[in-house]
């Protein structure tokens, strides 16, 4: 299984628990794939689209399914196992820079019912044979904002820091805050890459708390938007790509992230005067609660293979 990319061994990608913090039920359920003809699972997370696109697949010949009679069995393995293979793959999903989806099991946040109903939410076609007949495959997609929505649970935001001495600031449509690559990873030596999230905290040079996620209006919007370099380098006044400039708008923000911060590195460090443009002016402040906040990485940070 691919863990996607990252910025070193010792900062992997959202999905190492799938052999770390979740190595039980992941690792026994591979294994035990790998010693049968069971269905198998692959496919990729994609932080740009915030969705999961994964394929079930089977094959059919350790199972002595032969076309036509088999067919109707192979479809049911295949939707009978879907949950089985998919659960483990939604619990490793990171919530922020701690913890991941599997780690609010049982603490009033997140329940293995919940898991598999998000399963259940997906967009799935039916399953088809293979080119050469011998594999039965599905196809499932879904989005990561239903459950983004799950961790939302303050009733009122909270509002964005405000500064006593606010000094004169434009006012933009949202904020962009590029930060792809190697960044210095605060209070350490070293540089790491910013691995996606559901809910990145953003901090400032002094490392005061610029956002996170109470500050959002709403539980339906999505904190922060992730995006690729290219999609900012548009060969259009703007420079935006048409799905860019829906969330963010013609006159965005500009803002080169500094570092970067997080028990996983999630968590973008900006500087401290662009901190100070984004809460002197209302309109700006307005932005955060909003969401319209985007995170631009290079384009194989954004997608974690599995």
């Amino acid at each position: 299984m691919n863990s996607g990319t990252g910025s070193g061994v010792f900062f992997r990608p959202p999905f190492y628990r799938l052999f770390y913090g979740l190595a039980f039920c992941l690792f026994t359920g591979f294994a035990a794939s790998a010693q049968s003809p069971g269905p198998g699972i692959s496919g990729v997370l994609e932080w740009d689209k915030m969705e999961i696109s994964a394929q079930v697949s089977l094959d059919l010949g350790p199972l002595g399914l032969t076309l036509p009679t088999g067919r109707t069995q192979a479809e049911e393995l295949i939707t009978a196992e879907y949950l089985a293979l998919m659960r483990p793959l939604i619990l490793s999903i990171p919530v922020d820079s701690s913890g991941f989806v599997g780690d609010h099991l049982g603490d009033g946040d997140f329940s293995l019912f919940r898991a598999e109903s998000y399963a259940l939410s997906a967009r799935s076609t039916p399953p088809a044979m293979t080119a050469d007949m011998s594999r039965m495959q599905a196809a499932y997609t879904i989005s990561l904002q239903g459950l983004s929505a799950e961790f939302i649970r303050h009733p009122r935001p909270f509002n964005p820091p405000r500064i006593l001495a606010a000094a004169p600031a434009a006012a933009y449509t949202g904020i962009l805050i590029i930060a792809g690559g190697e960044l210095p990873l605060h209070g350490t030596r070293r540089n790491a890459s910013v691995l996606p999230c559901l809910f990145p905290k953003i901090w400032d040079s002094n490392m005061n708390l610029i956002y996170d996620k109470t500050m959002l209006e709403s539980r339906e919007t999505v904190m922060v938007h992730y995006s690729c370099e290219e999609s900012i380098f548009q060969d259009n006044p703007s420079g935006l790509s048409p799905e860019l400039r829906a969330l963010v708008g013609d006159r965005p923000l500009r803002i080169l992230a500094r570092g970067v911060y997080g028990i996983r590195p999630t968590d973008p460090v900006i500087d401290a005067e662009d901190a100070l443009t984004i809460l002197s002016a209302e309109e700006n402040r307005r932005l955060l609660q909003q969401g319209k906040v985007v995170i631009v990485l290079e384009k194989d940070e954004l997608k974690n293979s599995f």
